[in-house]
Formats: C-alpha cells, structure tokens, sequence
C-alpha cells in the first residue's frame, strides 16, 4: 500500500463527508450495500483457529497457510486502518428455481452464484472503480482490492461493517435482503468513521442445520467442510467419500439447500445485473448433457465462469455421482443414463473411472 499523507490531512469532518460520498459512488456501481469497519478482528480470530485445529477446513490448506494474516488486515496490508465492505445481489429471476431442479435428479443443480459470469472480475473491476473515485475526489492514497481472492475474513469484516451478521450456516445474512449476494472488501490507510455491526438475528432457529443434506452444518455456526457438498463438488479434489455421495443427489457445482429454507430469504432482492444471468443453459440442462462435454466444449462454454475452479475431471466425476443418483425406474430415459456412463468407464483419469464405476455399480444393483 502506498502511504501518500493524504488520510493526515483530511479533518473529522471531511472523512465523515467522505464515507457518505463512497457509499453513494457505491450504490451508483451496483452494490447494494457499503459499510465500513477498523480492523479488530480477536474475536473471529480466535473461532478461526478454533475451526482449522479441528480440520474443518478439510484439504484447503490455504486456509490455515497464511497465518494471522487472514484475521489482522494491517498484516496482510501494512497502513490498513479501515476495511469498506461491500455487498452485490446475485439471484436473478430469469434462472429455473433451485427448489424446482432438486425435484428434478435428471437434472443439474448449480450453485445459484455459479450460473453467471464469475463475480471475482464483476466485484473486483467496481472495487476498483470506486477506489478511482476516492482518488479523484481526495489525491493518492492507500488502498487495495479484494474479492474472495486473498487471506480475508469477509463475512466478520461485512458482519463488523453493518452489512449483516453471520448466520448459523456461516453465511452472512441481512434483515432486509437474505444471504443471495457477494462480497468484497477495499483495505485502506483513510481513518473514516466506522458504521454499526450488525446483530445476530437468527434467534432459535435451525432450519440451515436441519436441511443440510450430508449434515455438514455440525452446530450452530460451525461448518465441517469436509462433509459440504460445495466444498467436495470445488474445492475437493480427490475421491468424494462413499457415504457422502447418495446425499449429494443432483448437486454437480456447490449447494444451496442451507439458504433455500432461511426464513430471511424471504426478503431477498432480484439482482439487476447481466453478468449474473444463466449462461449455457446451466440453470435447466440435463446431467447427461453436461455429462458428454469434451474438455474443449467444457473450457469454451465455462469461460469466464467460477465453474473453472472444479476442473474437468473434478465436473465428470460430480456429474458421474449425480448420475449414479438418479433412480432408473422413474428415469425418463434410464438407457441414457447407463449408456453416459458406460462411456467414461474408459476414461484416462482414475479419478473419473472411480466415480463412473461406483454409479454403474449402484444402477446394477437396482
């Protein structure tokens, strides 16, 4: 971060004129929400190791790599005395109800957040706009960008910043607007006045706990990833445990079965964004379908997609333990299925002939 002076010379009362200007040039790049917060973390710091020396976190080392760089901002970015924390809606309407797809195992489910264009580039190209702003408007200062792309506690610094609090899912959630959104964060040197944290508002309820299909939800507010279909189905890489998959049903990209039942989602806002619109008919096509790509087809049609992440072998075998799912006898077209997968039992990744013989096998034994 580059330091320039300009925070020292800013008064009180141009800081608090500001923070009101960003969070209005926010709202005018599409974000629905902007907060502000120092960088006070102890609290999650502390449930973060907590959560790392029980190996929650599964085979995302990353996670535990960086040390208190994750949970003290000035470390990661010397100067950092304030975090912005912003929010972006990304539900749209134009994509089939996920509640619908689940009752539907011929066809794929993807994350809701994964449909669109990958939200890395859309938030971390306004983050940037927004801090273009501020530099017009005040000089040089210090700053950098994040979204979802560096060791940054997100949800406790959104959660600290007024935009909602983490619910018992880990999810952030907000009274007026549910959970369907993005984050991102700008690190910066400028002292400006700090917004409220927000309460925690999910008083008695476990619906999230309740509903998680492989129970991944251990307690409130602890998640063990190495039983969430999100983490197996992107960020895991190796074989996906044998008990897990009949729970994963037609899952093949991450899982919202925890915000579907929240009752806040009630209150959740249609995204007004392009890039957040259904590309390649991932909201309503066949696993079959999906399950025929050839690499090319996969690499062309995910192209700017937060589906890269999985890799192809990593889409085959989701798509193989989804296909070893469905149940034949009320398959549309059962012949389909077997045949799909007949066709990868040859395939050269042992990780992909694993899955495809463990679907085969299921079918075959009716």
């Amino acid at each position: 971060m580059n330091n320039s002076g300009t925070q020292n010379s800013l008064t009180d009362a141009q800081l608090l004129e500001l923070a009101e200007l960003i969070k209005l040039w926010g709202k005018e790049l599409g974000f629905q929400q902007l907060g502000i917060t120092d960088t006070d973390l102890g609290g999650h710091e502390h449930l973060l190791n907590n959560w790392l020396e029980k190996g929650f976190h599964g085979s995302m080392d990353y996670m535990a790599r960086h040390g208190t760089r994750r949970s003290r901002p000035a470390e990661l970015v010397p100067g950092t005395v304030r975090v912005i924390s912003v929010r972006m809606d990304y539900l749209t309407a134009d994509a089939r109800p996920a509640n619908e797809l689940l009752e539907e195992p011929e066809t794929a489910l993807v994350s809701r957040y994964a449909l669109g264009r990958d939200y890395h580039k859309v938030l971390r190209n306004r983050l940037q706009k927004l801090a273009s702003r501020i530099t017009r408007e005040i000089g040089t200062f210090g700053y950098r960008v994040f979204v979802d792309s560096a060791p940054v506690l997100e949800k406790a610094l959104a959660e600290k910043a007024g935009l909602g609090w983490i619910g018992k899912h880990s999810n952030l959630l907000n009274m007026r607007e549910g959970s369907w959104f993005f984050l991102g964060e700008v690190y910066t040197d400028l002292p400006l006045p700090l917004d409220t944290p927000s309460e925690n508002h999910c008083g008695d309820c476990v619906r999230c706990i309740k509903a998680c299909p492989t129970g991944a939800i251990v307690g409130p507010y602890q998640v063990d990833a190495r039983k969430c279909i999100s983490y197996l189905t992107i960020e895991f890489k190796g074989s996906i445990p044998l008990e897990l998959r009949p729970l994963m049903g037609n899952r093949i990209f991450g899982c919202d079965d925890c915000q579907l039942v929240c009752p806040w989602n009630r209150f959740a806002q249609m995204t007004e964004e392009n890039d957040f619109l259904p590309r390649n008919g991932l909201d309503s096509e066949t696993l079959v379908k999906l399950f025929s790509w050839s690499e090319a087809e996969f690499l062309e049609r995910t192209e700017g997609s937060p589906i890269r992440r999985t890799g192809y072998t990593g889409w085959l075998r989701n798509i193989a333990v989804a296909l070893g799912n469905i149940d034949l006898d009320s398959a549309a077209d059962p012949q389909a299925v077997t045949a799909a997968l007949t066709q990868r039992k040859t395939h050269e990744s042992e990780r992909v002939r694993e899955h495809v013989q463990w679907a085969l096998d299921r079918h075959s034994q009716g």
